[in-house]
């Protein structure tokens, strides 16, 4: 059984998106799909640089467009055996499910990525941070000493922290024992109540559709859970924005649904990374440019 993955804000880089505009499919999709936002897709994923597409409002439907794009290349007419998405790439995975189609999905994103970056801008000043290693649980109760959310829990020993700026340099300064603490680059405490104010946009955009029940396996980054019907899956990307991801028991859903491959669709690298700790053993390979396209449509022959 093939699992598809869509990556999260963060797998973004400059240029990613040059080599996959030598594939005309890829190009006139990417084209079509930047036309349904409200920004230059094709000059950010080209031109733009690191602190440009850094930026929530482009970063978001930058890295949707690209999932669904380099996905559809890959997979063809083959139904994956599950799809999941990381943060803002469960509305790349429901749109490859048949939630909702491919220019909703970016329209979605489009009010997303604008109300949680007007959302971060409204807010006292917040941050995350990558806690790697260390015992869970006293990780978890540094983040609550510190008013902090584990707005990330990824497996594999990585809990991403969010909060109060205040709270998370004092998370760098003295963090768990035995754990390292990474500061991120990013413009606010995502997937923390901070976002709230976002909650209330996307929920008024997405009550506007009428989306379809999934077509293939659609996992919820709420609880790895199976999603049901397109109106609850809309109804839990809505909420997630403002709760935690927990892509750890994703991972554990994958393993019980008996995942024998995984592809990250482009901008890959980061769920790869942790599937190599989660779930061992499970052959994997991330989209990162056009050449890894052969060996992907080989795994998805062999697995789906």
């Amino acid at each position: 059984m093939i699992a598809v993955l869509c990556p999260g804000q963060g797998a973004q880089t400059p240029g990613m998106l040059e080599p996959w505009l030598t594939i005309p499919r890829v190009a006139d999709s990417l084209t079509a799909l930047s036309e349904a936002t409200d920004k230059d897709l094709i000059a950010h994923g080209t031109t733009s640089d690191a602190d440009t597409i850094r930026d929530t409002a482009i970063a978001q439907p930058l890295l949707v467009a690209t999932a669904i794009a380099t996905a559809r290349e890959v997979l063809g007419d083959v139904k994956p055996g599950v799809l999941a998405g990381h943060s803002v790439g469960e509305l790349g995975a429901a749109a490859l499910a048949g939630v909702v189609s491919d220019v909703e999905a970016m329209k979605l994103v489009t009010v997303r990525a604008n109300a949680m970056a007007a959302a971060a801008a409204d807010a006292e000043p917040t941050s995350m941070a990558a806690v790697l290693g260390g015992v869970e649980a006293e990780v978890l109760a540094r983040l609550e000493e510190l008013g902090l959310t584990p707005a990330n829990v990824n497996g594999g020993g990585q809990i991403v922290a969010a909060g109060s700026a205040v709270g998370i340099e004092a998370l760098v300064t003295d963090g768990p024992a035995r754990a390292r603490v990474i500061p991120l680059q990013v413009a606010g405490a995502f997937h923390t109540p901070y976002m709230a104010p976002a909650v209330s946009a996307l929920e008024t955009a997405a009550s506007a559709l009428t989306p379809a029940d999934p077509t293939a396996p659609l996992l919820s980054n709420a609880d790895g859970a199976e999603v049901p019907s397109g109106a609850q899956a809309l109804e839990r990307i809505v909420r997630q924005v403002a709760n935690p991801v927990r892509w750890d028991l994703c991972q554990a859903r994958m393993l019980e649904l008996g995942v024998t491959a995984i592809i990250e669709v482009a901008p890959g690298g980061v769920l790869t990374g942790l599937a190599k700790r989660s779930m061992k053993g499970i052959p994997a390979i991330a989209l990162k440019t056009p050449d890894d396209l052969d060996a992907a449509q080989q795994l998805v022959k062999e697995h789906a």
